[in-house]
């Protein structure tokens, strides 16, 4: 199911929406459920790993719903921070949040102890997606209008995640028609709104307001990572280092510990592709929905390559391929009895180079892990290759690359050179897939299956 961003969530019939505007208000846009609406949650099929969510809790009753919400994005896999207004702790404890999400709540605009006491930025950075959730009358009235008077609203603007809001109110605030203009105000501004939910209610009325429950935020909240940018298509992803024996115990091998090549592979999966990963060893858990393929050495990953290139529309090298390899291998360990060790090294097979040249070429994306000249060699390596598109950054700048959970990359092709901000991997990875993704059905219009959605 297609989980449409534009518009909110609805239940029919309920009581403040008849049934005989089902058909109407469905041709609009939004998604109708028949009585009751069951999005159900099941922790195999909804991922959020490595999803960094920052949850938002404003002034209401229906705040004690907050900590669930905050187990079950944990459960998916997610890290949440969490947020709180002034008022939302009226109904629920920081330290109760707190506990729940494993880290401190914020709450303060101007925190001492937050980055250059500037704390709105630094979690708007590190967000992925901002979700508040319960969202009261007055916050989603506050956003509407461009305020940021507190931590949360301040954040919501400085943010470039995703935001998506889960309304919590008495039936007759959400269906008074200011609110209702807020609504439709944030949903013009791209606002995801989760609900709300129909049914009794704190005050004792019956009808629309109530939060919906922390299972379906979590399956919505997963679903906006889900862009649909390349439904349809096969993408082929290379990622981690390979290793070349010298004798059983050593080996030649490049710095890499696979994190990049993951996060693509992930990226690629929430944007609707088959993705198939062709990993050298690494530490890292095989992606969900994703044929893992594990390899060691340079061959292995040639030869795994080679056997998938023929179905694939795009292909990732993200692995950090070993260029040579020993020409013997000792079968047992090499003694250390001289004071010199001399090796003889051949080349390995050029995994990036052999895509390009295949016979139809599927749209071809290498890695450039560069020390200097970032720009120049990565053009040099465009041409050189003959791939479409060069993703390329610079190795041993400090926060990011080797073992780093952020990366800085520029991207570059024949139309020029685009620089991303430094940026957590998993983000980096769904900035570098939407760019694929635009340039794969500008190349093959006629393969389209659905326009990229963002320009």
């Amino acid at each position: 199911m297609r989980l449409n961003p534009a518009k909110p969530f609805l239940r029919y019939p309920s009581p403040s929406h008849p049934a005989n505007r089902t058909r109407e208000l469905a041709s609009e846009g939004h998604y109708v459920f028949a009585e009751p609406l069951q999005v159900h949650f099941n922790p195999i099929m909804v991922s959020l790993t490595n999803k960094r969510i920052l949850l938002g809790v404003t002034g209401s009753i229906a705040a004690y719903k907050s900590a669930e919400t905050v187990r079950r994005l944990r459960e998916a896999g997610a890290e949440v921070r969490v947020v709180m207004t002034r008022a939302a702790t009226e109904f629920i404890t920081a330290l109760t949040m707190q506990a729940v999400s494993g880290h401190p709540v914020r709450q303060h605009l101007l925190d001492e102890q937050a980055e250059s006491g500037m704390g709105h930025i630094e979690l708007a950075r590190w967000a992925d997606a901002v979700l508040v959730a319960p969202a009261s009358a007055n916050f989603m009235a506050k956003v509407a209008q461009g305020r940021a008077d507190d931590l949360l609203s301040t954040l919501c603007l400085a943010s470039g995640a995703p935001l998506a809001v889960a309304p919590a109110m008495n039936r007759q605030m959400w269906d008074n028609p200011l609110t209702q203009s807020n609504v439709a105000t944030l949903q013009k501004n791209g606002v995801r709104i989760f609900g709300p939910d129909s049914g009794t209610q704190a005050c004792g009325e019956t009808g629309a307001g109530r939060m919906i429950e922390p299972n379906d935020l979590v399956t919505m909240t997963a679903a906006m990572f889900e862009t649909g940018e390349l439904v349809g298509l096969n993408v082929l992803v290379t990622a981690g280092p390979t290793w070349e024996p010298i004798d059983p115990v050593r080996m030649i091998t490049n710095r890499s510990s696979g994190k990049m090549g993951y996060a693509v592979a992930t990226a690629a999966m929430e944007a609707g592709a088959r993705v198939t990963l062709v990993s050298g060893p690494t530490a890292l858990a095989s992606p969900e929905r994703v044929e893992c393929i594990r390899v060691t050495t340079a061959r292995e990953m040639f030869d795994a390559v080679q056997a998938r290139v023929a179905t694939a529309h795009v292909f990732v090298g993200a692995a950090a391929v070993a260029d040579y390899r020993p020409a013997q291998t000792a079968v047992d360990k090499i003694k250390k009895t001289a004071d010199t060790l001399d090796l003889v090294l051949i080349r390995n097979p050029d995994i990036l180079a052999s895509v390009s040249a295949h016979t139809p070429a599927p749209f071809v994306v290498g890695f450039a892990a560069e020390t200097g000249d970032l720009e120049r060699n990565a053009v040099a390596k465009l041409r050189a290759k003959r791939v479409d598109l060069i993703a390329a950054n610079l190795v041993g700048q400090p926060g990011s690359g080797f073992e780093a959970d952020d990366n800085h990359l520029i991207l570059v092709d024949a139309a020029g050179t685009v620089e991303l901000p430094l940026l957590s991997k998993a983000k980096a990875a769904r900035e570098l897939i939407h760019h694929i993704a635009v340039r794969y059905h500008a190349k093959n219009p006629a393969e389209n299956p659905r326009l990229a959605h963002r320009q």
